[in-house]
């Protein structure tokens, strides 16, 4: 149970029922990160609408599989089990490779990126992302410089500060409500990439 009040989908009516219904998946199943928010269905709008645009949108041009890697790294990072355990799901089925999802995961877990099967340039957008996580007032120019020389575009570059960012909000509002995985199924995601206002999950 998590540490403040939720209003599960059966109870729900209004604004907070056409929310649930946009971001449900199957069996009316709402994934407790979202049901987090449903005192303030304002808030879930708009964790959905920034989770959607940064990580499921059909704009951005670095692989899917990838941004998800991203998250469960940050993740691991800020020790919130949670996202790691739903986002590497989601990973592994986008790669569909269980081998490479396996020892990526090991990488992750091992805090040993360099072991990762993951080429150069990944590993860089990796120590951005961890960088980011653990000492942003830290980061300089030099690693963006790296990465746009790795041959990511600036709009690129974006999309990993997005994602990184994104992971940090996300694993805060998990921590800090209590948030379990309880009830919830594992790796489903707003796929419909091409449609930013479909949120329900697949």
């Amino acid at each position: 149970m998590p540490w403040i009040e939720t209003v599960p989908y059966e109870a729900a009516d209004g604004k907070l029922k056409k929310l649930y219904d946009r971001v449900k998946g199957p069996d009316n199943n709402v994934d407790n990160i979202m049901m987090i928010h449903s005192l303030r269905p304002h808030s879930m709008e708009g964790h959905m609408a920034i989770y959607k645009y940064v990580l499921h949108h059909s704009a951005n041009t670095i692989p899917k599989w990838f941004l998800e890697t991203l998250g469960v790294w940050v993740s691991s990072l800020n020790e919130c089990t949670y996202c790691v355990e739903h986002h590497f799901s989601g990973l592994k089925r986008l790669l569909k490779d269980d081998d490479r999802s396996d020892a990526i995961r090991q990488a992750i877990d091992g805090r040993a990126i360099d072991q990762a099967p993951l080429d150069a340039r990944q590993k860089l957008a990796m120590e951005y992302a961890r960088q980011l996580t653990r000492d942003a007032a830290g980061m300089r120019e030099d690693i963006v410089i790296r990465l746009r020389e790795a041959g990511y575009s600036d709009g690129e570059i974006l999309e990993i500060n997005q994602v990184s960012a994104y992971f940090g909000y996300a694993n805060r509002t998990v921590l800090g409500l209590g948030c379990s995985t309880d009830g919830d199924i594992l790796g489903l995601s707003p796929n419909k990439s091409d449609d930013p206002d479909n949120w329900n999950h697949s």
